[in-house]
């Protein structure tokens, strides 16, 4: 990915990129951008600009979550597993790119070959610095209010997993789990790895 003096150190609107006004912006907008090295999403139609590509522990967790989500749910036939950059659009003003993310069999989720529509079973974010507030807040109230069952937040500098399961329209804390702990999950009832498996 390339780097311009434009990228931001944190998760922000992208108030300069030619397009329609702020809060307007549609999946069909967001699909003509160019493809200039930089990642965006859009929340209540609003383009959002990332920071440039995570540090390397973030990415080594995004390719152990990937690797136990394979086995559990490709392997046995339960559905199908996503890494970024793939995107999803949760509505026609909301498309995000989901660091990992589980569509089960019989998922009202839509998958194309560009992208998802609907909302998955279960989005992972794994956190970094300029993006946990935007993970957390923004991010979090927008899988809720798209039916996203279940969001991992993965802190790989705390080696922690905190599942957030959705309940009547907002999501409740079911712990923080880390070490030699199994997570519990609505999604996965049978997960069988380690916390520590996640991380470098």
């Amino acid at each position: 990915m390339t780097t311009t003096n434009r990228q931001p150190a944190t998760v922000m609107p992208a108030d300069h990129i030619p397009g329609p006004c702020q809060g307007q912006w549609t999946y069909a907008h967001y699909a003509a951008l160019p493809d200039d090295g930089n990642r965006y999403e859009v929340l209540d139609g609003v383009l959002y600009m990332a920071p440039p590509s995570p540090f390397k522990w973030h990415q080594g967790s995004v390719v152990r979550l990937t690797h136990y989500l394979f086995a559990q749910v490709e392997l046995k036939n339960l559905g199908h597993v996503y890494v970024a950059p793939f995107d999803v659009q949760l509505s026609e003003q909301v498309i995000v790119e989901p660091d990992v993310l589980v569509v089960l069999h019989g998922s009202q989720a839509q998958i194309t070959a560009s992208r998802i529509i609907g909302a998955p079973d279960l989005v992972i974010e794994v956190l970094s610095p300029g993006t946990a507030t935007y993970d957390r807040t923004l991010k979090r109230a927008a899988y809720a209010r798209a039916g996203v069952r279940e969001y991992w937040l993965v802190e790989p500098l705390q080696h922690t997993v905190e599942v957030l399961v959705l309940e009547k329209d907002t999501y409740t804390p079911v712990g923080i789990f880390s070490g030699t702990q199994h997570l519990t999950s609505s999604v996965l009832s049978d997960f069988p790895v380690q916390v520590q498996q996640f991380f470098v």
